[in-house]
């Protein structure tokens, strides 16, 4: 009589593990693709810090020794102040105004029971269809009727109007992720409506709003084209628009002009540094359904 002996298998000591190669190549193009992005960065600010002499007689890639800040004083005295303050009017008063009348449409369209409310949200998404550049005579001749025109209000209402579609799809799909008990339950405890969107909805969403409000800003605070055609006087000018004047101004002194791009971009630079977690959160969010 023959005993079988069992073997038991080999305890699994934690399963198969795939051990991934390290791409040289992805990390080669990788840190190519950064070379190029912070090559012209650097080159702006290198040269913003040089006067106009050794911006001439100086490699171009040098830094400047000693570091100078004649080009920002020129932009400086030249008015740039001015139209600092407008273009923060112009991205405040747009700004805010997108975000309360979207976050509100978001918030209807994703708990409304009416058909319009379902079918509304379609309606903003053919906004995104509509190029800014076809409507910009229709807009002029509205602008010039109203008699706004040459006014930060000119500015601020089309750039309202093509700043809700976009921000009305990021937050009703981030709103669609809330769960419907913790409404449920506040509607229990007796809250109404506007309470439930402004004590619930308001704050799990912050992220989203963060990220409507920064690109938001960034696309108010770098348009050229309604500033172009909506303005005409000096003191009515943006930052993009002063620009471009300063490069007509200081047509050879580029040091100059560079100061001004160094001194634009700044405020976008502050705004991302602060909400950057909330916009990574918000731009993320979804994708790991």
């Amino acid at each position: 009589m023959t005993t079988a002996v069992a073997t038991a298998p080999p305890a699994d000591t934690g399963g198969t593990r795939v051990k991934g190669r390290i791409n040289y190549l992805g990390g080669l193009f990788g840190w190519i693709w950064l070379a190029i992005i912070i090559l012209p960065i650097y080159y702006i600010v290198v040269t913003s810090l040089k006067n106009q002499g050794d911006y001439f007689t100086s490699n171009p890639l040098s830094p400047p020794i000693p570091p100078t800040v004649t080009a920002y004083q020129q932009v400086i005295d030249a008015g740039i102040g001015r139209y600092f303050a407008n273009s923060v009017i112009v991205t405040v008063g747009t700004v805010v105004p997108v975000l309360l009348f979207s976050f509100l449409a978001s918030y209807a369209i994703v708990r409304g029971n009416s058909r319009f409310l379902r079918y509304s949200r379609g309606l903003f998404l053919f906004g995104l269809a509509i190029p800014l550049q076809a409507t910009i005579i229709p807009i002029y001749l509205i602008i010039t009727k109203i008699h706004m025109y040459d006014t930060l209000g000119a500015l601020i209402l089309p750039s309202i109007a093509f700043g809700i579609p976009l921000s009305v799809l990021i937050l009703s799909t981030f709103l669609r992720d809330v769960p419907k008990e913790l409404f449920e339950s506040m509607r229990m405890d007796g809250c109404t409506e506007w309470q439930m969107a402004w004590r619930l909805a308001f704050p799990l969403t912050r992220p989203a709003i963060v990220t409507v409000a920064i690109y938001t800003g960034l696309n108010v605070w770098n348009g050229f084209l309604f500033p172009l055609i909506l303005t005409q006087s000096p003191d009515k000018r943006v930052m993009p628009l002063a620009l471009w004047a300063f490069q007509g101004e200081y047509s050879v002194n580029i040091p100059a002009v560079l100061a001004a791009v160094v001194l634009s971009t700044v405020p976008i630079l502050v705004l991302y540094v602060v909400g950057r977690r909330q916009l990574l959160s918000g731009l993320t969010a979804g994708f790991g359904k």
